[in-house]
């Protein structure tokens, strides 16, 4: 079967869009003809991957921003992995890209789809409650947060486009400080045969198989894509201004310096709330995406997706 490229319309501010004929010409230019599909409602390259693997297609690519390749992989997994994963990156945060070491330019997107060399990744699985209350399972391949990076998710979606990723997430970022609560956690957490739990005071926790997140925030740089373990960072502060003065830091990682700071490894992880009145603003970001609250239940599942890399990388 031929290769499936997903791409977003809307990806980038609507970048993506405009590209998508010079995308797929390089592409049938390395790789043979292409089937292209447009997404055009969330959700729809979960169904769009899902149902090229099930039918055998080898390899799925995802033109767009950290959303759309969330999208994609889920796909691929929910059909038993057996299709590689490539990425265009054209979005506006671009955070997996910079994990992978993979140059922000087309031709570098290029190069590693049709270099044919792969890495075997780490994904998560995660056991969640929607905005409805119903429960539901995903699979993440970067980063999930807990906290503000969830309320973040829901203010950028109402951010005026105009705006550059970065900017974006500035903006969103102070709205949601104000209306933040700190979560008081309860967690369970299992690394191999050790399990023990935890109380956590916390603005924000995140859960890192990937290095970046929330548009360059370099959240966990011992994180590898590849060693069987999820980073958790937990971030708290003595009050919102404090915890704001610190996590400013992020984009250099100087934020781990912090005493309010705490970080620990773990396979396996189970977080609730202890005080409820958080519930409403303690949210799921899920490589990028809002989804819903606590309580969350997160498995690592070692090596199950293939992706296409310029380089090996971990």
């Amino acid at each position: 079967m031929r290769t499936l490229v997903i791409v977003n319309p809307r990806s980038g501010r609507g970048h993506a869009s405009r590209t998508v004929g010079e995308v797929r010409a390089l592409l049938e230019r390395r790789l043979g003809s292409v089937d292209l599909e447009l997404t055009t409602r969330p959700g729809h390259g979960i169904d769009l991957a899902r149902d090229a693997t099930q039918r055998g297609c080898p390899l799925v690519v995802a033109v767009g921003g950290d959303g759309t390749l969330h999208e994609a992989a889920n796909g691929i997994l929910d059909a038993g992995g057996g299709a590689a994963l490539g990425y265009v990156g054209l979005g506006t945060g671009g955070d997996f890209r910079r994990t992978l070491g993979v140059a922000h330019r087309l031709d570098a997107y290029v190069d590693a789809i049709a270099s044919e060399r792969e890495q075997a990744i780490d994904v998560g699985k995660l056991t969640y409650r929607r905005p409805d209350g119903t429960v539901a399972t995903r699979w993440f391949v970067n980063v999930l947060s807990a906290g503000l990076g969830g309320l973040v998710d829901r203010y950028v979606a109402r951010t005026p486009k105009s705006l550059g990723g970065r900017a974006a997430y500035f903006a969103a970022s102070a709205r949601a400080l104000l209306a933040s609560e700190r979560g008081h956690l309860r967690c369970g957490v299992t690394l191999g045969d050790e399990r023990h739990e935890l109380q956590l005071a916390t603005y924000m926790i995140a859960i890192c198989n990937g290095r970046y997140f929330g548009g360059g925030m370099h959240v966990a740089p011992m994180a590898k894509l590849d060693d069987g373990r999820f980073e958790v960072v937990s971030m708290d502060g003595a009050s919102k201004l404090a915890f704001a003065a610190y996590s400013a830091r992020i984009y250099d990682a100087r934020h781990l310096s912090s005493p309010d700071v705490r970080h620990f490894g773990c396979d396996r992880l189970m977080l609730d709330l202890e005080n409820d009145r958080a519930r409403g603003v303690f949210l799921l970001d899920v490589d990028g995406e809002p989804l819903g609250g606590l309580p969350v239940e997160i498995e690592l599942v070692p090596r199950a997706l293939r992706i296409r890399v310029a380089t090996h990388t971990s």
